[in-house]
């Protein structure tokens, strides 16, 4: 269950590296590609949750990183939830 870091950009310009403790992130995610950010919020929710959920079948607990990581995701994502159109990108992803 190799650990994953991707790189995302909001929509303002600012950049920002997220960790996953799976790599199942990249099958939610293609490298240059903007989602809308209902979208990309639906995606990165499922893909954080499924890697939580592998590491809690492994070791028998929830991972608590990859939790706390989409919960600053969905707080972040807040300020910019009024911006008409307003798309994440993903830059990279980094191991």
């Amino acid at each position: 269950m190799p650990e994953t870091h991707f790189k995302i950009e909001w929509p303002d310009g600012v950049q920002e590296t997220c960790y996953s403790p799976s790599s199942v992130v990249k099958k939610y995610f293609c490298v240059n590609e903007s989602y809308n950010l209902e979208d990309f919020l639906s995606r990165v929710s499922e893909a954080l949750n499924l890697a939580s959920e592998r590491v809690r079948a492994k070791y028998g607990r929830p991972c608590g990183l990859a939790l706390g990581q989409l919960q600053e995701i969905q707080i972040t994502a807040k300020n910019y939830s009024q911006l008409q159109q307003a798309k994440v990108k993903i830059l990279e992803f980094l191991n």
